[in-house]
């Protein structure tokens, strides 16, 4: 039997995992399996959004302009509300879904909801 780590949000024992992610049922916190739970919580990403709030995973957003998709013909409209977002490293912070389809924004074309 193998021993995964408890989670770093809310400590609950039952994590599992996932390819490279270690996940929690209970509050769905997910985080890397490479990195220990003690690097991830010190080393937090903060990212802002439009106005300057702090977003944070799970956090809905609205979008602040229209926004055309690359390699595509979709424009996603100013004014969409999208929900559950997760931050990411990389150019681009946040990860969504937006009219089911997988897409990065970047935080600064959006303000939290």
């Amino acid at each position: 039997m193998t021993d995964f780590p408890n989670c770093p949000e809310c400590a609950a024992q039952d994590t599992y995992q996932d390819d490279e992610h270690y996940i929690c049922p209970h509050c769905a916190h997910e985080w890397s399996a490479e990195a220990s739970p003690a690097d991830s919580s010190d080393e937090a990403r903060v990212v802002l959004d439009s106005n300057g709030n702090p977003l944070v995973t799970g956090d809905a957003v609205i979008l602040i302009k229209d926004l055309k998709l690359k390699g595509s013909s979709n424009t996603i409209k100013k004014g969409t509300k999208v929900k559950n977002i997760r931050i990411v490293d990389g150019d681009h912070e946040v990860d969504c879904k937006v009219d089911g389809m997988a897409v990065m924004l970047k935080a600064e074309f959006l303000k939290k909801a």
